[in-house]
């Protein structure tokens, strides 16, 4: 039998929103709204404006920019309990990256107006949605230098342990299946590069391929990236 869970219910689930008191969380769960997309649909688009703060339930959306050129970088992945779209509605700017569904996802909708007085209303959110901001602007300071200090061997090192969960025995793993063609796209280098790294890596010992959606990183990788 499948439960239908309320709004309330999903925003309880999304760490943000976990400080809230009943009351409060009451107050937003009568403004979100349920939305589902499908694999390869967008969210929001480069360049274009938006009302909604989107606050991911499942699934997994990619970001990516464009350049007039046709170039694209994939910039970032968030997953469920992220957030997506909270600098376009503080700075009422264009987005500044696509954001697209990697595998069908399911978000809560907030307005513009309900998210701003929601951050007045509490100093919680305000303080997380900060913290978010900060920790992608660092995220965004290490790519930079990545790309500016770092040979292909360290981009690609660094971009695998930037999607890895730590694990047992001091290995990190990703577990979730990633190309050639994305990390190509992350990095700034081509897809024939990408793969004579990831086969020297892997030769190595410092990367080893279980299965299409689960890689072991190992620990001496982990730390020549430190």
């Amino acid at each position: 039998m499948t439960t239908i869970l309320s709004n309330l219910d999903l925003l309880k689930r999304v760490p943000l929103f976990s400080p809230l008191t009943a009351e409060q969380a009451d107050a937003i769960a009568d403004v979100v709204d349920k939305r589902h997309f499908k694999r390869g649909e967008i969210l929001v688009r480069q360049h274009h404006r938006s009302d909604e703060l989107f606050i991911l339930l499942a699934g997994r959306v990619r970001l990516v920019s464009s350049h007039k050129s046709g170039r694209q970088m994939v910039l970032n992945k968030l997953r469920s309990g992220e957030i997506l779209d909270e600098m376009s509605l503080i700075d009422d700017l264009p987005h500044s990256a696509t954001a697209l569904a990697e595998i069908p996802t399911d978000v809560l909708t907030l307005s513009r107006s309900d998210f701003m007085r929601c951050m007045q209303d509490n100093s919680h959110i305000a303080h997380a949605v900060m913290s978010r901001l900060v920790q992608r602007l660092r995220q965004a300071d290490r790519k930079i230098e990545s790309l500016a200090l770092m040979d292909v061997h360290g981009r690609v090192g660094r971009a695998l342990v930037e999607h890895a969960a730590p694990s047992d025995g001091g290995a990190m793993v990703i577990h979730e299946k990633i190309s050639r063609q994305d990390i190509a796209k992350m990095v700034g280098a081509s897809r024939e590069m990408v793969s004579r790294v990831m086969k020297d890596l892997e030769a190595r010992g410092f990367i080893q391929t279980n299965s299409p959606s689960r890689m072991t990183l190992r620990e001496s990788l982990v730390r020549s990236l430190a």
